[in-house]
């Protein structure tokens, strides 16, 4: 039969005009294509063999990772990894699909699988990937009313609802919040707003460390051991979260000592390590 071959990329706005998609557009064309023909696998061909442990850049021995859940990979692009954009896989997690990355240069790779869950056979947990976000801007309110006071976390986040503004990381104690955001451009006019609330403290070029792996915020001892590490080399945490997904413990460090934290954690946590698992049973014609 013949093989459609489908011009991914573009897409049609709600007045039909023809427009491109952005960043990872052709991939998340190939994840809505696989949704609506109900395929058995989404095969993802890109320039690296799969989601690694961490970024090449910062650590040259990063691995493969063979296998990760949907919530590990979701995890890991919006904290970064550039292999695969955070929209791709929402076609294929409706369905239940499989996707699959693999490299074109190297088809003979077996890449990363990413499935709807953990395969039964990972009895051993493990951390799948160190992940980083670099400048990163951190804001902390801090006010007295906030402590029994109902409403509080409402009106702070209207605010930065209101200027369009993006939180990824919340820290609260009884009297402060502290958010992180990626895109400081609007942060000065929700400042002078979020100064009607409270006492306001804003710092600039951080960096969020991500360490990523199903069930890695409860997983007994880990949190002790990445901050053992971080301290034995002088890397002060600024703030941390767990993530409500359960699939990331993350943490925000100094710009500076972002590249030493991955690295650290990368061998401390034994990522460096060769991995003799494959991944196997690829769909059938690929």
């Amino acid at each position: 039969p013949p093989l459609p071959v489908v011009t991914g990329f573009l897409g049609r706005t709600a007045d039909g005009r023809i427009t491109t998609l952005g960043r990872g557009g052709s991939d998340y064309s190939a994840a809505i294509l696989g949704a609506a023909l109900g395929a058995e696998e989404i095969q993802i061909w890109t320039d690296t063999s799969g989601m690694l442990s961490a970024d090449p850049r910062i650590v040259p021995e990063a691995r493969p990772v063979a296998h990760l859940s949907f919530a590990e990979a979701s995890e890991l692009a919006y904290f970064g990894a550039k292999v695969l954009h955070p929209k791709t896989l929402l076609p294929a997690m409706e369905g239940a699909i499989p996707v699959r990355i693999l490299n074109t240069a190297r088809p003979e790779d077996l890449g990363s699988l990413i499935t709807p869950a953990a395969q039964p056979a990972d009895s051993s947990w493990r951390v799948k990937s160190i992940a980083c976000k670099k400048d990163v801007t951190a804001v902390t309110i801090v006010s007295t009313r906030m402590l029994l006071a109902h409403g509080f976390l409402a009106r702070v986040f209207e605010v930065f609802g209101r200027h369009h503004i993006v939180v990824d990381l919340v820290t609260t104690s009884e009297v402060s919040i502290s958010v992180t955001v990626d895109d400081p451009s609007r942060l000065e006019e929700a400042i002078a707003d979020l100064e009607g609330i409270g006492e306001v403290e804003s710092r600039h070029g951080l960096a969020v460390v991500a360490v990523v792996g199903e069930g890695a915020p409860s997983h007994l001892g880990l949190a002790g051991h990445v901050f053992t590490l971080l301290g034995g080399v002088a890397i002060g945490v600024e703030m941390i979260s767990q993530g409500a997904s359960r699939v990331n413990l993350s943490f925000v460090v100094r710009g500076e000592d972002a590249d030493r934290a991955v690295r650290l954690l990368h061998r401390g946590l034994g990522l460096d390590m060769e991995r003799t698992a494959a991944v196997t049973g690829r769909a059938e014609g690929s």
